[in-house]
């Protein structure tokens, strides 16, 4: 048997510690070897214990979750899943945490919702963060568009994410211009995340960033981000529209990235699909699917990847034309969706 992963807990409630504590031991793959009242009592068990993987409340005394984890990836960086509630202004303060390093977040137990079924992810989360790759959070540097960027106006863009995805998508979108690519996105989201996500898309990018809704037109200026947990989305038509739809997980999700880059390789236009970071397969066979119905493919490669789990099951499985590290995707993606450059000219 392999070694467990090594668990810290940190909240401020008894019962949540209590909570958390008991989901995680139900897992014989992982061990609790603590828990924490506030940040202070943190890093003294840090430095004691040396855990594998912390799973973090936002709001303590003493120091809140944000400051702390702050310092964690500044000081000493290691895998933090944060523990959230799934309020809009939880989610807005779990997002800036993925921002700023945490691996993934699940949300804490509300109205109607049993421990049971809000952990029902979280031993799968800290085993993923344990593998995860962690690193000091610095400034990230893109490739700024051209100046007279045009994007062809019937190409679609297709992205796929998951455990890291915020980071490497705002990486990505912050450099997209006004005319992007017609764009639609699935990430792996609780349900109450993905519209605070697209909010804050939207105010990095120069695009129009918003949640899909259906019926939708795909236009160069919009990328779409699929909601979460709800529906699966798709693009379909003559002239193609957002779709919500109805229907099981698929590859273990909902929203899928399958579903999605299945149906925009059955649109018979110009397309480009690109596998991001994320735990798991979803997305690698519909990815396949687009590469053999004509489209050009990208994944992110393994060293910028926080988890190399999607990407890596891609590019084994003949889907992905290139990898190219994070901060060269924004420019990669845009070559491939650009108008011909005469027709650049002639605007």
């Amino acid at each position: 048997m392999s070694t467990p992963v090594r668990v810290l807990v940190v909240d401020d409630s008894p019962t949540m510690r209590g909570l958390i504590t008991a989901a995680l031991r139900r897992d014989p793959e992982i061990e609790v070897i603590g828990s924490a009242a506030d940040p202070l009592e943190a890093r003294a068990l840090i430095k004691e214990l040396n855990p594998d993987v912390i799973t973090l409340d936002v709001e303590m005394p003493n120091m809140n979750g944000l400051e702390f984890l702050e310092k964690i990836m500044r000081l000493r960086p290691m895998p933090v899943v944060m523990v959230s509630t799934l309020t809009q202004a939880g989610a807005e303060i779990t997002l800036e945490a993925l921002e700023m390093g945490a691996v993934d977040a699940v949300g804490k137990p509300g109205a109607g919702v049993t421990a049971v079924e809000a952990f029902a992810e979280l031993t799968l989360k800290v085993k993923t963060a344990a593998r995860s790759r962690v690193r000091a959070r610095g400034p990230v540097e893109t490739a700024r568009p051209r100046a007279d960027y045009r994007a062809a106006p019937d190409h679609i863009l297709a992205i796929g994410a998951s455990t890291g995805g915020v980071e490497a998508l705002l990486t990505i979108l912050s450099a997209f211009p006004a005319d992007c690519p017609a764009t639609v996105v699935t990430q792996h989201m609780p349900a109450t995340f993905t519209a605070s996500f697209a909010a804050r898309l939207d105010k990095a990018s120069a695009a129009s960033v918003s949640e899909a809704v259906d019926g939708a037109p795909m236009t160069p200026g919009h990328i779409y981000i699929a909601p979460g947990g709800l529906t699966h989305l798709e693009v379909s038509g003559a002239t193609p529209r957002c779709r919500l739809v109805q229907g099981d997980p698929v590859s273990g999700h909902k929203p899928s990235v399958d579903v999605l880059f299945r149906s925009v390789a059955r649109l018979r236009r110009p397309m480009t699909g690109v596998i991001l970071t994320g735990m798991g397969r979803d997305g690698a066979q519909g990815l396949l699917e687009m590469r053999n119905a004509g489209a050009r493919t990208l994944g992110q490669d393994e060293s910028s990847s926080v988890v190399y789990g999607m990407p890596r099951v891609a590019f084994e499985v003949g889907a992905v034309e290139r990898q190219l590290p994070l901060p060269r995707l924004s420019s990669a993606i845009l070559d491939l969706c650009a108008a011909p450059r005469d027709a650049q000219s002639a605007a």
